[in-house]
């Protein structure tokens, strides 16, 4: 029988995955409407802006909060943790990009949300691979009874678009 603290940490493990499912939904969603021009523009321009939002308190919610947590309990996860928060800051610098464009996008329109769109596409694929990864490191080692505390939040609730 798991442990309280090990029913919690598995419970935080399938909470992370979520969280990134719901990323990955959101960024979905945002790519198919800027390539079909489904939203209005000014419309496309506010949910990218949200997603943007979102993805940077999620990363700042891990950085801050579960990888903090997480190397004070598994120290062996330097390592893991480290190229972690540096994805962390490749996203942050093409989410800066995304949010320049969208400033563009706003007095300009059509080619800026094109380039917009160009940046999701890039911004998805590296997503895909660090939360992938992210899934498999750190579930791993919530999966193995570290104990959470406040940063529950931080990571798992952000704003949806």
């Amino acid at each position: 029988m798991a442990s309280p603290n090990g029913e919690r940490a598995v419970a935080l493990s399938l909470q992370l995955a979520q969280a990134h499912q719901e990323l990955r939904r959101q960024i979905n969603d945002i790519r198919t409407s800027v390539g079909h021009r489904k939203l209005s523009d000014d419309v496309l321009v506010t949910h990218c802006l949200a997603f943007c939002t979102a993805l940077t308190t999620h990363h700042q919610g891990e950085d801050d909060g579960m990888f903090a947590q997480l190397l004070r309990e598994r120290p062996d996860l330097t390592t893991t943790v480290a190229k972690l928060v540096e994805d962390h800051g490749m996203i942050a610098s093409i989410l800066s990009r995304v949010r320049e464009l969208a400033d563009r996008a706003t007095e300009s329109r059509g080619p800026a949300l094109e380039a917009i769109g160009r940046e999701l596409d890039g911004l998805a694929a590296i997503m895909e691979s660090h939360f992938s990864y992210e899934e498999r490191t750190i579930s791993e080692a919530l999966d193995d009874e570290t104990p959470g505390t406040d940063w529950p939040d931080q990571v798992f609730r952000f704003g949806t678009t």
